[in-house]
């Protein structure tokens, strides 16, 4: 019986445990598909998987559209207020400077595309979900009559709720403003390139996202003026099945193209050679 008491022998585990940290991975929110976290970076964002895209900082669209060490910030000068003594929101524009940085909703400025000059737009979801207030609307306004005299192509990337209730009629008046200097745009025959991505919504779609002279979107963005549930409300109908996605408006004929965010560079450099008659 003198096997009872044997000493048992550790065993040391045939294959090393490696010690990864937690932030290594990544899921993507719509297929659960999970991979390592660098994976998901080289792809721009965009699930290996199932092509789901997820949102990126405005930053990082800038850093794809445009060549390295060539974008220069325009306007950044210019900081939002509180005109009506909104209450709150004083505050709320220090915490969106603290997480998205001090430059309001939109980034301007001007740069190349594969050595095409262009003035470049791109709002920041992450500043009071991109919604218009005074500052984006002059931003957006400056950065097109800029475009007028320098006689240069003009693209934004929409990403937006809407206009910032905070500063009320105000914020709506940028729709008329922002619209008057693109429709100058389209009189002096500069081209335009609006991008859409999710979502694109609201007093922003209803104005400058949706007047480019070619449209394109991200897949699956959503895009709109108002919610599905509001106007399901207003008009006492089921929607049809994809309501307001990039791939609907496509069908519709009011988004020209759906371009996977790996092919936005060199989409958008072909179609300003071409509008360009290059």
């Amino acid at each position: 019986m003198a096997w009872f008491r044997k000493d048992r022998k550790s065993r040391r585990p045939s294959r090393e445990r490696l010690d990864i940290p937690p932030d290594a991975w990544e899921k993507c929110p719509e297929c659960g598909h999970v991979d390592i976290r660098d994976k998901f970076e080289r792809a721009l964002e965009v699930c290996p998987e199932c092509g789901f895209h997820r949102r990126i900082s405005a930053q990082s669209y800038i850093d794809l559209l445009t060549d390295e060490g060539s974008f220069t910030e325009l306007y950044n000068n210019l900081q939002s207020c509180n005109p009506l003594k909104f209450e709150g929101y004083a505050d709320r524009l220090v915490r969106a400077q603290r997480k998205a940085g001090p430059h309001d909703a939109v980034i301007t400025g001007h740069g190349t595309i594969e050595d095409e000059k262009l003035s470049l737009g791109v709002m920041e979801f992450a500043f009071m979900g991109g919604s218009m207030g005074s500052v984006v609307g002059e931003k957006i306004a400056r950065l097109t009559r800029r475009s007028i005299e320098e006689h240069v192509p003009l693209v934004i990337v929409s990403r937006s709720g809407g206009a910032r209730m905070q500063e009320g009629m105000l914020s709506l008046m940028q729709l008329a403003k922002t619209s008057a200097q693109i429709s100058a745009l389209k009189r002096e025959r500069v081209p335009y390139i609006s991008i859409l991505t999710d979502p694109t919504t609201g007093g922003v779609s209803a104005s400058f996202a949706m007047q480019g002279d070619i449209n394109l979107a991200e897949p699956n963005a959503v895009i709109g003026f108002a919610g599905p549930r509001v106007i399901k409300q207003t008009i006492g109908q089921d929607l049809p099945e994809g309501f307001q996605t990039a791939e609907f408006l496509l069908d519709k004929g009011m988004v020209d193209l759906v371009i996977p965010r790996g092919q936005l560079r060199s989409t958008t450099a072909n179609l300003l050679r071409m509008m360009q008659g290059r």
